[in-house]
Protein backbone atom coordinates (compact mmCIF):
# COMPACT_ATOMS: atom_id res chain seq x y z
CA UNK A 1 0.00 0.00 0.00
CA UNK A 2 1.09 3.56 -0.51
CA UNK A 3 -0.36 6.70 1.19
CA UNK A 4 -3.88 8.32 1.00
CA UNK A 5 -5.40 11.93 1.84
CA UNK A 6 -9.12 12.40 1.93
CA UNK A 7 -9.73 16.70 2.97
CA UNK A 8 -13.25 18.58 3.27
CA UNK A 9 -14.84 21.98 2.94
CA UNK A 10 -17.86 21.28 5.15
CA UNK A 11 -21.28 19.48 4.36
CA UNK A 12 -24.88 20.85 4.74
CA UNK A 13 -27.61 21.48 2.05
CA UNK A 14 -25.37 22.47 -0.88
CA UNK A 15 -27.81 23.03 -3.76
CA UNK A 16 -27.49 21.89 -7.67
CA UNK A 17 -28.25 24.70 -8.40
CA UNK A 18 -25.32 26.47 -6.50
CA UNK A 19 -23.88 29.46 -8.96
CA UNK A 20 -20.39 28.36 -11.15
CA UNK A 21 -18.87 31.82 -9.52
CA UNK A 22 -19.19 30.42 -5.94
CA UNK A 23 -18.72 26.83 -7.04
CA UNK A 24 -15.47 26.78 -8.80
CA UNK A 25 -13.17 28.99 -6.49
CA UNK A 26 -14.10 26.16 -3.36
CA UNK A 27 -13.64 23.43 -5.81
CA UNK A 28 -9.94 24.87 -7.43
CA UNK A 29 -9.17 25.38 -3.25
CA UNK A 30 -10.29 22.27 -2.43
CA UNK A 31 -7.73 20.90 -5.61
CA UNK A 32 -4.77 23.55 -4.64
CA UNK A 33 -5.00 22.21 -1.02
CA UNK A 34 -5.38 18.50 -2.31
CA UNK A 35 -1.49 19.29 -4.52
CA UNK A 36 -0.03 20.49 -1.06
CA UNK A 37 -1.08 17.36 0.85
CA UNK A 38 0.38 15.45 -2.30
CA UNK A 39 3.21 17.32 -2.67
CA UNK A 40 3.78 16.99 1.13
CA UNK A 41 3.56 13.04 1.11
CA UNK A 42 6.24 13.04 -1.96
CA UNK A 43 8.66 15.28 0.00
CA UNK A 44 8.51 12.76 2.49
CA UNK A 45 6.97 14.82 5.58
CA UNK A 46 4.88 12.79 7.85
CA UNK A 47 0.70 12.30 8.08
CA UNK A 48 0.94 14.92 11.34
CA UNK A 49 2.82 17.38 8.76
CA UNK A 50 0.46 16.57 5.68
CA UNK A 51 -2.57 17.28 7.88
CA UNK A 52 -1.33 20.05 9.51
CA UNK A 53 -0.41 21.91 6.43
CA UNK A 54 -3.30 21.22 4.45
CA UNK A 55 -5.12 22.57 6.58
CA UNK A 56 -3.76 25.46 7.28
CA UNK A 57 -4.17 26.37 3.77
CA UNK A 58 -8.14 25.74 3.90
CA UNK A 59 -8.38 28.81 6.88
CA UNK A 60 -6.21 30.92 4.93
CA UNK A 61 -8.78 30.58 2.09
CA UNK A 62 -11.84 32.54 2.87
CA UNK A 63 -14.02 30.38 0.78
CA UNK A 64 -14.61 27.49 3.71
CA UNK A 65 -15.16 28.39 7.57
CA UNK A 66 -12.26 28.65 9.00
CA UNK A 67 -9.39 31.09 9.90
CA UNK A 68 -10.56 33.85 7.07
CA UNK A 69 -13.71 32.56 6.44
CA UNK A 70 -14.83 31.84 10.11
CA UNK A 71 -18.44 32.65 10.93
CA UNK A 72 -19.79 35.24 13.22
CA UNK A 73 -21.49 34.57 17.04
CA UNK A 74 -24.53 36.22 17.72
CA UNK A 75 -21.91 39.22 19.04
CA UNK A 76 -21.05 39.65 15.73
CA UNK A 77 -17.39 38.13 16.96
CA UNK A 78 -15.24 35.27 15.92
CA UNK A 79 -14.19 31.83 17.93
CA UNK A 80 -12.39 29.57 15.59
CA UNK A 81 -11.54 25.82 17.27
CA UNK A 82 -9.44 23.47 15.72
CA UNK A 83 -7.84 19.66 16.65
CA UNK A 84 -5.15 17.69 15.40
CA UNK A 85 -5.04 13.67 16.26
CA UNK A 86 -1.57 11.13 15.83
CA UNK A 87 -3.39 7.88 15.39
CA UNK A 88 -0.65 5.26 16.17
CA UNK A 89 0.55 7.60 19.53
CA UNK A 90 -3.58 9.16 20.31
CA UNK A 91 -1.55 11.98 20.88
CA UNK A 92 -4.13 15.19 20.52
CA UNK A 93 -4.64 18.76 20.61
CA UNK A 94 -7.15 21.37 21.08
CA UNK A 95 -8.04 24.84 21.11
CA UNK A 96 -11.78 27.00 20.69
CA UNK A 97 -12.49 30.38 21.51
CA UNK A 98 -9.58 31.50 19.57
CA UNK A 99 -10.11 35.55 17.76
CA UNK A 100 -6.63 36.50 17.05
CA UNK A 101 -4.67 33.14 16.07
CA UNK A 102 -4.52 32.95 12.05
CA UNK A 103 -4.33 29.24 11.87
CA UNK A 104 -5.87 27.55 14.65
CA UNK A 105 -4.41 23.83 13.72
CA UNK A 106 -0.65 24.89 14.22
CA UNK A 107 -1.97 26.02 18.11
CA UNK A 108 -3.64 22.56 18.59
CA UNK A 109 -0.11 21.22 17.46
CA UNK A 110 1.67 23.43 19.96
CA UNK A 111 -1.06 21.69 22.75
CA UNK A 112 0.03 18.53 21.66
CA UNK A 113 4.07 18.77 21.76
CA UNK A 114 4.25 21.70 23.94
CA UNK A 115 2.17 21.63 27.16
CA UNK A 116 0.57 18.35 29.27
CA UNK A 117 -2.59 19.10 28.64
CA UNK A 118 -4.89 18.37 25.29
CA UNK A 119 -7.18 20.96 24.80
CA UNK A 120 -7.29 25.05 25.72
CA UNK A 121 -9.49 27.30 25.22
CA UNK A 122 -10.60 30.98 24.90
CA UNK A 123 -8.32 33.26 27.34
CA UNK A 124 -5.87 30.72 28.43
CA UNK A 125 -5.46 29.11 24.73
CA UNK A 126 -4.44 33.16 22.92
CA UNK A 127 -1.87 33.66 25.89
CA UNK A 128 -0.27 30.23 25.05
CA UNK A 129 -0.34 31.49 20.94
CA UNK A 130 1.47 34.68 22.14
CA UNK A 131 4.03 32.89 24.62
CA UNK A 132 4.84 30.38 22.11
CA UNK A 133 4.78 33.30 19.28
CA UNK A 134 2.19 31.93 16.76
CA UNK A 135 1.63 34.63 14.73
CA UNK A 136 -1.82 36.41 15.49
CA UNK A 137 -3.37 39.45 14.05
CA UNK A 138 -6.32 42.01 14.86
CA UNK A 139 -9.65 40.28 14.95
CA UNK A 140 -11.18 41.66 12.03
CA UNK A 141 -8.56 40.15 9.84
CA UNK A 142 -11.19 37.34 10.47
CA UNK A 143 -14.36 39.31 9.45
CA UNK A 144 -15.91 39.43 6.28
CA UNK A 145 -18.56 41.40 4.64
CA UNK A 146 -20.30 38.27 3.99
CA UNK A 147 -20.06 36.64 7.49
CA UNK A 148 -21.51 40.07 8.50
CA UNK A 149 -24.34 39.85 5.71
CA UNK A 150 -25.04 35.72 6.72
CA UNK A 151 -25.35 36.59 10.49
CA UNK A 152 -27.51 39.68 9.58
CA UNK A 153 -30.18 36.92 8.03
CA UNK A 154 -29.43 34.71 10.46
CA UNK A 155 -31.04 36.63 12.50
CA UNK A 156 -33.57 37.85 10.62
CA UNK A 157 -34.51 34.39 10.40
CA UNK A 158 -34.13 33.89 14.36
CA UNK A 159 -31.56 30.73 13.70
CA UNK A 160 -28.42 29.48 13.71
CA UNK A 161 -26.69 28.33 10.77
CA UNK A 162 -25.42 25.01 10.00
CA UNK A 163 -22.17 24.81 7.50
CA UNK A 164 -23.89 25.24 3.52
CA UNK A 165 -27.18 25.79 4.82
CA UNK A 166 -29.17 28.10 2.10
CA UNK A 167 -29.08 31.68 3.25
CA UNK A 168 -31.99 33.49 3.16
CA UNK A 169 -33.10 37.03 2.30
CA UNK A 170 -36.39 39.19 2.75
CA UNK A 171 -39.21 39.20 -0.06
CA UNK A 172 -41.14 43.29 1.00
CA UNK A 173 -42.08 42.13 4.66
CA UNK A 174 -42.61 38.53 3.94
CA UNK A 175 -40.86 35.70 5.96
CA UNK A 176 -36.95 35.28 4.88
CA UNK A 177 -36.86 32.14 2.48
CA UNK A 178 -33.47 30.35 1.17
CA UNK A 179 -32.50 32.12 -1.71
CA UNK A 180 -30.62 29.27 -3.24
CA UNK A 181 -26.90 30.40 -1.93
CA UNK A 182 -24.27 28.50 -0.32
CA UNK A 183 -23.34 29.06 3.21
CA UNK A 184 -19.43 28.25 3.79
CA UNK A 185 -17.90 24.98 5.85
CA UNK A 186 -15.82 23.58 8.09
CA UNK A 187 -12.15 22.19 7.03
CA UNK A 188 -10.91 18.95 7.82
CA UNK A 189 -7.95 16.34 6.70
CA UNK A 190 -7.16 12.45 7.16
CA UNK A 191 -4.10 10.97 5.78
CA UNK A 192 -1.92 7.61 5.59
CA UNK A 193 1.43 7.02 5.13
CA UNK A 194 2.83 3.72 3.30
CA UNK A 195 3.60 1.98 6.89
CA UNK A 196 0.39 2.77 8.18
CA UNK A 197 0.49 5.92 10.15
CA UNK A 198 -2.55 7.55 10.37
CA UNK A 199 -3.46 11.52 11.17
CA UNK A 200 -6.57 13.51 11.41
CA UNK A 201 -6.89 17.87 11.25
CA UNK A 202 -10.29 19.68 12.10
CA UNK A 203 -10.25 23.41 12.03
CA UNK A 204 -13.81 25.57 12.11
CA UNK A 205 -15.63 29.10 12.47
CA UNK A 206 -18.50 27.02 14.03
CA UNK A 207 -22.03 28.15 13.31
CA UNK A 208 -24.06 31.25 11.93
CA UNK A 209 -24.94 33.33 14.76
CA UNK A 210 -23.77 30.48 18.02
CA UNK A 211 -23.96 31.98 21.11
CA UNK A 212 -20.61 32.76 22.28
CA UNK A 213 -18.71 30.88 24.10
CA UNK A 214 -20.62 27.86 22.25
CA UNK A 215 -18.35 24.59 21.47
CA UNK A 216 -19.05 22.49 18.45
CA UNK A 217 -17.78 18.56 18.10
CA UNK A 218 -14.55 20.23 15.72
CA UNK A 219 -12.04 20.48 19.34
CA UNK A 220 -13.70 17.06 20.98
CA UNK A 221 -11.80 14.10 20.51
CA UNK A 222 -14.19 10.85 19.29
CA UNK A 223 -17.06 13.77 18.32
CA UNK A 224 -15.77 15.84 15.35
CA UNK A 225 -12.03 14.27 15.10
CA UNK A 226 -10.52 10.78 16.04
CA UNK A 227 -7.86 8.43 14.70
CA UNK A 228 -5.73 5.36 16.37
CA UNK A 229 -3.87 2.28 14.84
CA UNK A 230 -6.90 1.95 13.08
CA UNK A 231 -8.44 4.90 10.97
CA UNK A 232 -7.72 8.43 11.14
CA UNK A 233 -11.65 10.41 10.67
CA UNK A 234 -12.79 14.37 10.33
CA UNK A 235 -16.54 15.11 10.71
CA UNK A 236 -18.37 18.08 9.82
CA UNK A 237 -22.15 19.16 9.96
CA UNK A 238 -24.21 20.31 13.57
CA UNK A 239 -21.82 20.11 16.16
CA UNK A 240 -24.54 19.15 18.52
CA UNK A 241 -25.45 16.01 16.51
CA UNK A 242 -21.77 15.04 16.34
CA UNK A 243 -21.06 14.97 19.94
CA UNK A 244 -23.97 13.04 20.81
CA UNK A 245 -23.28 10.25 18.27
CA UNK A 246 -19.59 10.46 19.28
CA UNK A 247 -19.21 10.18 15.04
CA UNK A 248 -15.65 9.76 14.83
CA UNK A 249 -14.86 7.59 17.90
CA UNK A 250 -17.79 5.27 16.38
CA UNK A 251 -16.26 4.46 12.71
CA UNK A 252 -12.75 3.18 14.90
CA UNK A 253 -14.73 1.08 17.36
CA UNK A 254 -17.01 -0.58 14.83
CA UNK A 255 -13.21 -1.58 13.18
CA UNK A 256 -11.90 -1.96 16.49
CA UNK A 257 -14.75 -4.60 18.04
CA UNK A 258 -17.11 -5.50 15.32
CA UNK A 259 -14.51 -6.23 11.93
CA UNK A 260 -15.87 -3.96 10.02
CA UNK A 261 -14.32 -2.06 6.93
CA UNK A 262 -13.99 1.37 6.94
CA UNK A 263 -16.40 2.11 4.20
CA UNK A 264 -19.46 -0.32 6.03
CA UNK A 265 -18.01 1.21 9.25
CA UNK A 266 -18.24 5.21 8.15
CA UNK A 267 -21.34 4.36 6.04
CA UNK A 268 -22.95 3.04 9.45
CA UNK A 269 -22.66 6.03 11.48
CA UNK A 270 -23.38 8.28 8.84
CA UNK A 271 -26.83 6.60 8.03
CA UNK A 272 -27.24 6.43 11.59
CA UNK A 273 -27.32 9.89 12.40
CA UNK A 274 -30.06 12.37 11.71
CA UNK A 275 -30.52 12.97 8.33
CA UNK A 276 -29.46 16.23 7.19
CA UNK A 277 -26.60 16.47 10.20
CA UNK A 278 -23.72 14.73 9.69
CA UNK A 279 -20.49 14.06 6.95
CA UNK A 280 -17.05 12.38 7.38
CA UNK A 281 -14.16 12.04 5.54
CA UNK A 282 -11.48 8.65 6.88
CA UNK A 283 -8.68 6.53 5.63
CA UNK A 284 -7.74 3.11 7.26
CA UNK A 285 -4.05 2.17 7.85
CA UNK A 286 -4.24 0.04 4.84
CA UNK A 287 -4.76 3.37 2.91
CA UNK A 288 -8.40 2.85 2.20
CA UNK A 289 -10.65 6.24 1.72
CA UNK A 290 -14.30 6.51 2.54
CA UNK A 291 -16.79 10.13 2.61
CA UNK A 292 -19.81 9.45 3.19
CA UNK A 293 -22.59 12.00 4.31
CA UNK A 294 -26.13 12.44 4.99
CA UNK A 295 -27.02 16.04 3.92
CA UNK A 296 -27.37 17.40 0.36
CA UNK A 297 -23.41 17.90 -0.55
CA UNK A 298 -20.18 17.80 0.66
CA UNK A 299 -17.11 19.62 -0.75
CA UNK A 300 -14.84 16.50 -0.30
CA UNK A 301 -11.55 15.40 -2.51
CA UNK A 302 -9.22 12.67 -2.19
CA UNK A 303 -5.66 11.38 -3.89
CA UNK A 304 -3.38 8.18 -3.49
CA UNK A 305 -0.12 7.41 -4.33
CA UNK A 306 -1.30 5.52 -6.99
CA UNK A 307 -2.14 8.74 -8.74
CA UNK A 308 -5.57 8.74 -8.06
CA UNK A 309 -7.65 11.87 -7.11
CA UNK A 310 -10.97 13.16 -7.55
CA UNK A 311 -12.93 15.96 -6.26
CA UNK A 312 -17.05 15.73 -5.28
CA UNK A 313 -19.78 17.96 -3.89
CA UNK A 314 -23.11 15.84 -4.16
CA UNK A 315 -23.91 12.30 -3.60
CA UNK A 316 -22.47 9.85 -6.90
CA UNK A 317 -20.63 12.47 -8.03
CA UNK A 318 -16.36 12.39 -7.68
CA UNK A 319 -14.81 13.79 -10.41
CA UNK A 320 -10.88 13.03 -11.72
Amino acid sequence: MGWAIALHGGAGDIPRSLPLERREPREAALRHCLQIGVDAFNSHRSPLDVVELVVRELENNPHFNAGVGSVLTSNGTVEMEACIMDGITKRCGAVSGLSTVKNAISLARLVMEKTPHIYLGFDGAEAFAREQGIETVDSSHFITPENIERLKQAKEANRVQIDYTQPIKKVGDKIPVPDGDSQIGTVGCVAVDGHGNLATATSTGGLVNKMVGRIGDTPIIGAGTYANNLCAVSATGRGEAIIRGTVARDVAALMEYKGLSLNDAATYVVEGAPSGTTGLIAVSAKGEVTMPFNTTGMFRACASEDGYTAVGIWPGELRE
